[in-house]
């Protein structure tokens, strides 16, 4: 059976959950248009989550990798179009603070998605949930980890398809922050998992 990473991240900055770790947790081990999910959640950390991604794929050898993110900021699912050779933004989890330093010194500048964006885009839609594709991964963990996928892929000659789909806040999440924008975890679980039958 062919098999999809999904990723999520663990917590970070001053959100105390991440969503993308219980949507990761939902869908793992189950099957999806003849394949299966294995999950998979990284550290928030530029020395470490890079490595997590590429050890997991040596690991798993999946047909499609799958990362998910939290953008804080964000009232839609948004697919990302591209991810960049570069690395800023503010402290991670272990204090590390980027500076705008590649995230591969002899990567091309940046990689397109390789997953079906419009169609995971189309399917939120049709069955009602708000989703646009976002042209900016930004330069933090989540477009690290998605450019570490792509460039292995394309290095190794690797036939996998890799991306990254940010997703909004939970409620719970919500509760300690009121002014975010948010949706209910089960929402959050099955419109990444309409996402997931268009692979």
């Amino acid at each position: 059976m062919k098999k999809i990473l999904l990723t999520g991240f663990e917590p970070f900055l001053d959100f105390k959950t991440n969503p993308t770790m219980e949507v990761a947790k939902y869908l793992d081990g189950k099957t999806i248009n003849n394949y299966e999910v294995t999950s998979r959640v990284f550290s928030v950390d530029f020395n470490q989550s890079g490595r997590e991604m590429l050890n997991a794929i040596e690991e798993e050898s999946p047909d499609v990798v799958v990362a998910l993110g939290l953008a804080g900021n964000r009232r839609h699912i948004t697919p990302e179009r591209i991810a960049i050779n570069c690395n800023d933004g503010p402290k991670d989890n272990r204090g590390y603070k980027p500076n705008g330093e590649k995230v591969f010194e002899d990567g091309p500048d940046a990689y397109f998605s390789t997953l079906p964006i419009y169609e995971m885009v189309d399917s939120m839609k049709r069955n009602g949930y708000p989703a646009s594709i976002s042209n900016s991964a930004g330069t933090y963990l989540c477009n690290n980890v998605m450019y570490h996928a792509l460039h292995h892929a394309k290095t190794s000659n690797l036939s996998y398809r890799a991306g990254f789909i940010h997703i909004p806040p939970s409620y719970e999440m919500a509760i300690k922050q009121p002014q975010l924008a948010s949706w209910s975890q089960h929402d959050l679980n099955i419109a990444i998992e309409y996402c997931l039958q268009q692979l």
